[in-house]
This record gives C-alpha cells, structure tokens and sequence, in this order.
C-alpha cells in the first residue's frame, strides 16, 4: 500500500468509522492457527493463558493481561500454547463503502492480490504513528474493560447495543494513537491548525462573530489565530466571513425567493443595509439590483430607499 503521510490526510479519505466484523470470546484448549495474511485488523486480549504469535517473520509470547493489536497485510501464524481465553475483535477502523464484502482470511489465504481494493489503510504507514503488535498502553485496565464492554455489545444484535459497541471501538482507536504516536505527528497534525474552520464559519453563519469568538473558538489568542488564518487562508478572518457571507446571499438571491431583509438575517449582516453596501462593494451591484435582473421583484421599501 502506498505510504500516506499523515493521518489527517488519510481522514480526510477515509473516516474513522470502526467496523466490527467479528468478535467473541474465544475459550479454547491449546490451539493453532496456520499462516494468512489480514485484510483487515486483529485485536487480540490474553484474558488467561499464553499464546505465540508470528507476524511478519517475527516470533512473540503472550502472557495473560498483555494486548495484541496485528494490521492490515501483515502475515500471521498464531498458536494458544495453552488453554486461553482470548476475546478478539476483527474490525476495520476505517470507513470503506464495501466494508461489509470483506471478510477474516481463513488460514492458508496468503494472496491477497483478487481483495487489495477490500485492504484497510494501516496504521503504521502513517506518518509519526508506530503501534506495535504488544501494545504498550499506560492504562490496560481501562482499556480491557472497553474491549469486554465491546465484544459484549457486539455479541447482543440489538441496534443500540451495535452502536455502543462501534463507540467502544472508537474509544479503542483513540487510545490506541493516542499513546503510539510520535512528537513529530503532534507538529504535522498542527501544521494546519484550523482546516476545520471554515465549515465552522458556516455553521454559524447567521451569528455574530467577532474576533474574539472565533479566537477563543481556536483556542488562541487574537493575535496568534489573526496570524495562522491569514497564514492558511491567505485573507483575514473577517474578509474571509464577508466573502462566505456574501457568496452565501448570491446563492440564495439566486435561487430562492426569499426577502432580502431574510436573506440579510440568515447571512450574519446586521441589518439590510448593511447587507445592501457589502454586497454592493463587493458584486458591484445592490442585491435588488441583481434580482431585478434576474426578473425577480421581491425588494422591499426600505431596500429601495437604500439604493
């Protein structure tokens, strides 16, 4: 799989929306599992017992408590050396429209080649980010009771309980990255801090929004958000606003037939007035103008006088 260079990128492709595709248990007698490789990720918790794994050439032991999370692609051979309990998840983290076409490889599957479009992205091809097959995690009791609180919703088919269940997966992941990434990860996910900006701008486009709330909104202060927006967005976070503002009421003059004093309320403009001589400076023509042209006659008194 190509290498992706950071998980942002990949996101933005690819949501995390986790996917369990299988999960139980698993209380059995010394047991062996031959060579396949995976299409899609195993998480793996050593309740009791001890277990072998190999993953890609290499050899690991597990001892009850310890957690074992095996990625996309990689070439398992696994082995309970002793009576285990060991529920287990088989799951993708990452949405794909044809998730529910793939399926756990059997053992003996190594060829992988007629499903490579079924493959989910792994982790550690991302940028910064090495979670290895022994996960090392700062509170495995937290995480075990997830997973149990997991394996159980998902045994229980009931909508609700589905649902709880890809919630606890997602708790899962976040851990999961949260204590595996690198510092280097944490300065390339801040290095376009308010990607998420503009679709808040235009959630809350009918608001007032003042510097300072969009700052405090970043979590920054006036100066450093005045900075990095410029920075990212090549305009200052007002101009930015008008020009949101402003196309927003061109779509709406355009194909609605709503007052224009309405379309001033649900664009942010104080009043319309104000809407008439931004929209004016900017479209070098007044709102009523433009619908004029159209052969659209919804302007009012007040628009008149402004004009």
């Amino acid at each position: 799989m190509r290498s992706i260079q950071h998980l942002s990128e990949l996101v933005e492709v690819r949501p995390i929306v986790p996917f369990i595709r299988e999960s139980d248990y698993a209380v059995r007698k010394p047991w062996h599992a031959p060579n396949r490789r995976l299409l899609d990720y195993l998480l793996i918790y050593i309740q009791e017992g001890q277990c072998r794994f190999q993953v890609d050439g290499k050899e690991y032991m597990f001892q009850g408590g310890e957690f074992c999370l095996i990625q996309p692609g990689s070439l398992v051979e696994l082995e309970g050396v002793t009576s285990t309990i060991t529920p287990f998840a088989h799951l993708d983290f990452f949405y794909h429209p044809e998730r529910t076409k793939s399926f756990p490889t059997k053992p003996g599957q190594l060829d992988l080649a007629g499903y490579l479009h079924l493959l989910q992205p792994r982790l550690n091809d991302l940028h910064g980010i090495h979670v290895p097959v022994r996960l090392q995690l700062k509170n495995p009791g937290r995480f075990r009771d997830y997973l149990m609180q997991m394996v159980e919703a998902w045994q229980n088919r009931d909508p609700i309980q589905q649902l709880k269940a890809q919630h606890l997966a997602t708790e899962l992941l976040l851990i999961i990255l949260d204590e595996h990434h690198s510092a280097s990860n944490l300065e390339s996910a801040s290095s376009k801090p308010l990607s998420w900006f503009p679709s808040y701008l235009s959630n809350h486009l009918s608001e007032r929004l003042t510097l300072h709330k969009m700052a405090k909104r970043a979590n920054l202060s006036i100066s450093r958000f005045s900075t990095l927006f410029k920075q990212q967005f090549g305009s200052s976070p007002h101009q930015y606003l008008l020009e949101m503002r402003i196309n927003h009421a061109q779509e709406l003059l355009e194909k609605t037939d709503l007052t224009l004093e309405q379309i001033a309320s649900y664009c942010g403009f104080a009043n319309i007035h104000h809407f008439s001589k931004a929209y004016k400076k900017k479209m070098g023509m007044s709102p009523g103008q433009l619908r004029k042209r159209g052969g659209v006659y919804l302007i009012n008194d007040q628009e008149e006088k402004n004009e």
